[in-house]
């Protein structure tokens, strides 16, 4: 019988930490919220709002046609927010409403971040993507997976209740993170197809990338290396110059 592609990740994972005497890993604790941007920054976030709404209108549909392209029976009317704390930091995110509708949210300091249209464009295009690809689906599947196996060793060791509710939690966290980095590749991936198709230059929309901190290299980590993604973005963008992947479902010709 072969084991899920998350238990054949997961288990070789445990048995690292077992081995080096470590506690199963648990979520990260919440960093320290950061100073408010200064108003300044603010000032020139707000200014950049209009560049949004420019990028955004024709962004969109181009994110929809490639959601109907690749996707059956998925919500592809999209809804863009702004959330405009001004104390939160750069950040981007792909979440759904209780609809389903997918949701592409943005904070004033990443808007104020992005040096052109081309970097907003591939922003949105990446968070399309998650969607598209049903990466949360899959994730919240993962962590279901991982609380499952997790809970299924302890309790084969005569752990108690208590004990096996902590490490379902624990493997939860453990399983939503195995693949994280490939989802994040994936939509890099298919973001670049999408900022194409826009119009958009996707290798100056990644280029904000070399301007980021590089991730930390662990094996629950959630964003891969800035170099990997970058070089995941030029050989999209190569395929595409060459015409062997199209956008509308990247259908090889």
């Amino acid at each position: 019988m072969t084991l899920p592609r998350l238990a054949a990740r997961l288990i070789p994972v445990l048995l690292m930490a077992v081995l080096a005497g470590c506690a199963l890993p648990v979520p990260p604790t919440e960093p320290a919220p950061l100073p408010p941007i200064s108003p300044e920054v603010q000032a020139k976030a707000e200014r950049a709002v209009d560049q949004l709404v420019s990028v955004a209108r024709r962004m969109e549909p181009v994110i929809e046609t490639e959601c109907r392209a690749r996707s059956r029976g998925r919500n592809c009317n999209y809804r863009l927010v702004v959330d405009d704390r001004v104390d939160l930091p750069p950040n981007a995110f792909q979440t759904e409403d209780l609809r389903g509708r997918p949701v592409i949210g943005v904070t004033l300091a990443m808007i104020a971040e992005v040096h052109s249209a081309d970097e907003l464009a591939f922003v949105l295009g990446h968070e399309a993507a998650h969607h598209i690809a049903g990466h949360i689906s899959s994730r919240e599947r993962d962590a279901q997976e991982g609380a499952q196996i997790l809970a299924k060793m302890v309790r084969a060791q005569g752990a108690d209740p208590r004990t096996v509710a902590e490490a379902r939690k624990a493997g939860a966290e453990m399983g939503s993170r195995l693949f994280a980095k490939d989802y994040e590749l994936e939509a890099d991936r298919l973001g670049t197809i999408i900022t194409w198709d826009a119009g958009y230059d996707p290798l100056k929309g990644a280029a904000f990338f070399r301007r980021l901190p590089d991730p930390e290299e662990t094996v629950l980590g959630t964003h891969p290396a800035n170099a990997l993604r970058l070089d995941v973005v030029a050989k999209t963008v190569a395929e595409l110059r060459a015409g062997t992947i199209t956008g509308s479902g990247g259908l090889l010709k």
